[in-house]
């Protein structure tokens, strides 16, 4: 059975030999191992393969009798061996090919939970803002001061990949067709209506928490790609603002590649959060700026 055990060892020589000598008395396997320096101590996160039956609370005994305190233990498989570096590399390819996946990458590579309103006590996190998008992070075992600049700097790379990808993606619909979208009121939000054709649709409806408003938006595929959306989302929200709204908060798949860039685009602030196969994406209104006279 195989284990990612974290645990704080006091930064003073022969503290991991300890540990390492009680492991093999005990019949455990060390395989992999990763080393965070502290200042007074030092984070050790060990792969193990340990006896059958074996459980967290013999994992933080064994940490506890080597001198060691602060002892989290999960289950993983063989991919746990995968050197780091090597998913450093891949995760950045990964992010660099389509910077929208960036929420659910970084997720995997740092073995974190998504982030739930149910999240449990004591749990840490790690914010990473890419634009003014913030994407947050939630695990049992602290984040390391390592790996928040590792997952800084991957965030680093992701802005400078979609501003690369932005600026000449803007493309005004003038350039294509004979005029620009005129976004029409209705009901539940605002239609897109281009030559007399809805090309896209944004929808509002409330929730159950005061003042967050659920939103919808989809732009029809042969007019995607020109900016239709980013400005649909820009003026309904505008929109919800005026109408005393708070937040709003759209829910897609984890797998939209579009999500992220079209927030961006749009010049809004945001937040995301990953549960399962969802993404969540809650826009904050109270700085948004008012429509020009």
């Amino acid at each position: 059975m195989l284990w990612r055990v974290r645990a704080t060892l006091p930064d003073q020589p022969g503290a991991l030999a300890v540990l390492a000598q009680n492991c093999g008395d005990a019949g455990v396997n060390i395989l992999g191992l990763q080393i965070f320096p502290g200042v007074d101590s030092v984070t050790d996160e060990l792969i193990l393969r340990t006896p059958s039956g074996w459980g967290e609370a013999d994992l933080a005994g064994l940490v506890e009798r080597s001198g060691g305190n602060g002892a989290s233990a999960v289950r993983c498989t063989e991919n746990a061996l995968v050197d780091q570096p090597t998913r450093f590399v891949r995760a950045a390819r990964a992010v660099s090919s389509h910077p929208a996946s960036f929420p659910e990458v970084v997720a995997k590579l740092f073995d974190a939970e998504p982030e739930r309103r149910d999240a449990a006590a004591g749990q840490d996190v790690m914010e990473l803002v890419v634009g003014d998008v913030q994407v947050q992070l939630r695990r049992t075992a602290p984040f390391t001061p390592t790996e928040i600049a590792r997952g800084t700097a991957l965030a680093d790379l992701v802005g400078d990949v979609l501003a690369r990808m932005l600026k000449p993606d803007v493309v005004r619909i003038a350039d294509r067709t004979s005029g620009e979208p005129v976004m029409d009121a209705t009901p539940d939000g605002l239609a897109a209506v281009l030559d007399g054709v809805t090309v896209g649709v944004a929808r509002l409806r409330p929730t159950e928490e005061a003042g967050v408003l659920d939103l919808s938006l989809r732009v029809y595929p042969e007019f995607q790609r020109r900016g239709i959306g980013q400005r649909l989302l820009r003026e309904v929200a505008r929109k919800a603002h005026a109408e005393q709204a708070t937040d709003l908060v759209m829910t897609t798949g984890v797998d939209n590649q579009a999500v992220l860039p079209m927030v961006l685009a749009a010049g809004l602030r945001g937040r995301i959060r990953m549960a399962a196969e969802t993404l969540t994406v809650r826009v904050p209104l109270r700085d948004l700026k008012p429509v020009p006279a």
